[in-house]
């Protein structure tokens, strides 16, 4: 029977993890992690992370050839292959500090395995890393292998929130990359056959190890340059009265472009994207290759760009103050059918207004509020540090209350800001909320999910990304 480990419970170690136990029922499937409250949260009812499909699969599965433990040695040593996605933040000082990723725990991670391993084995990078990570993770085990062979693979995860487990069931592809000696190739082999279980055999790529790593971040960055790419697109939109949904409907019909990832919006958010390109730009101007990475760093800077013409777009509607006015945030996780909040644009639209004292009502479907305050205290990159070693208790954020319902939030509201596509807020009674706000009453649509028309007709001054603008709006500044 072969076994599995996977150090890391997180986003990408648990559902990957639950997945292959469900499609390999010979394959015993163990998920460690040094965190005794997260492993705890795998073993109730109520799983740590909400994806669509998770639960059932953990209920079925668990118990029988899918475990969560806190005995991450005792099942390293026990396993033939182990999966590492722990977390890779961004360095936030010393050399590439804001670019860099930190390796910190993926180096004790390497350490641990080469300490409590009495058999070979195969070691295989999940979460993404910068390039040549397995080279120096390849150099801690060999330097501490007492005797014991070990095969480093990278294996990155291309999984998107909300769909993660549809994803898993029939991906795009598969990616596994290995060294190019025998032993290498007898690796790659083993993990290939624990994915045939379920993938069909032509979606299984095989390539060297740097092709592999670099992949991840290749795709993650031209993802995200899409959504820049049709963000700097909205804000000539409402310059010149175009409207960016049918600009970005006439872009994507051509095939090779294509129609996904052309919404426009407040900005693009989540664990990966920004990290990522930080990460590629950092590696890049290592290379000596600055053109390179300032292309990629407008990326990002497009993206910071957005979100703060969003926010100056309320403030100066609002004639040119929000100090003391209740503003309602509809959504705050980075997208809809999550409840993640990393990197979520929502976080600096909110910590914008609160810089001009505005007072939040925030509603989100599945973000609690412990998780909304912790974000809005928290510095930039702390998120991606295991819990137990982010900042303790949150500042309490007095201008911030969260609430459980829409009607809520908005209740008494000078304006509302829709930061989630949440499709609940599609069918909203907007008739009722207007009524009970104060007048004129703003609503600015982060997302385009709203019919503006039909708002208008009830009489909220309305501003939705890349749409042709509210005649209130026309002399307002786009930016301060």
């Amino acid at each position: 029977m072969v076994k599995i480990c996977c150090i890391g419970a997180g986003y990408v170690g648990g559902p990957t993890m639950a997945v292959i136990a469900l499609k390999c029922p010979s394959i015993e499937v163990a998920v460690v992690d040094i965190s005794a409250a997260r492993i705890a949260a795998w073993n109730s009812d109520q799983l740590p992370i909400y994806e669509p499909g998770l639960d059932e699969i953990v209920k079925q599965c668990r118990g029988k050839n899918l475990f969560f433990s806190t005995a991450v040695e005792k099942h390293v040593s026990e396993a033939d292959i182990i999966f590492v996605s722990v977390n890779t933040p961004t360095k936030t000082q010393g050399l590439g500090a804001g670019k860099a990723a930190d390796l910190t725990y993926w180096e004790s991670a390497a350490r641990m395995i080469a300490d409590v391993s009495k058999s070979n084995k195969i070691v295989v990078e999940k979460s993404t890393v910068p390039v040549k990570t397995a080279e120096a993770i390849e150099k801690i085990l060999t330097h501490n292998s007492k005797g014991i062979k070990y095969q480093i693979l990278s294996n990155p995860e291309f999984l998107a929130e909300g769909t993660a487990i549809e994803d898993l069931f029939s991906p795009d592809r598969v990616l596994i990359g290995g060294r190019e000696t025998p032993d290498g190739q007898k690796a790659t082999q083993a993990l290939k056959e624990v994915y045939a279980h379920w993938v069909p055999e032509d979606r299984i790529i095989t390539t060297n190890l740097w092709s592999a790593e670099l992949s991840k971040l290749a795709a993650n960055a031209f993802l995200a340059q899409r959504i820049s790419s049709v963000n700097a697109m909205s804000a000539l939109c409402e310059a010149t009265g175009a409207n960016i949904s049918e600009v970005a409907h006439a872009v994507g019909k051509d095939t090779r472009i294509g129609p996904k990832f052309l919404n426009a919006s407040v900005g693009f958010g989540g664990s990966c994207f920004q990290k990522d390109i930080l990460n590629l730009v950092y590696i890049c101007e290592c290379n000596g290759l600055t053109e390179v990475a300032n292309y990629w760093k407008q990326v990002i800077k497009v993206n910071d760009y957005q979100k703060n013409r969003f926010v100056n777009r309320v403030v100066s509607s609002m004639f040119n103050t929000v100090s003391g006015k209740k503003i309602a945030i509809l959504g705050f996780a980075f997208k809809k059918d999550t409840g993640d909040t990393r990197e979520t644009p929502a976080i600096d639209v909110c910590k914008g207004l609160l810089g001009d004292k505005a007072q939040l009502s925030i509603y989100d479907l599945q973000v609690t509020e412990d998780q909304i305050k912790r974000d809005l205290s928290m510095k930039k990159f702390d998120w991606d540090h295991p819990i137990h070693l982010q900042p303790m208790s949150p500042a309490a954020v007095k201008e911030v209350s969260v609430v459980w319902d829409a009607y809520e939030a908005t209740k008494g509201a000078h304006g509302i800001c829709i930061l989630t596509e949440w499709d609940e807020f599609k069918t909203l009674d907007y008739k009722k909320i207007f009524d009970n706000m104060q007048k004129p009453a703003f609503l600015f649509d982060g997302r385009n999910v709203v019919d503006v028309e039909k708002l208008r007709e009830i009489g909220f001054i309305v501003y939705s990304i890349g749409k042709p603008l509210d005649a209130w709006l026309k002399d307002m500044p786009a930016m301060a």
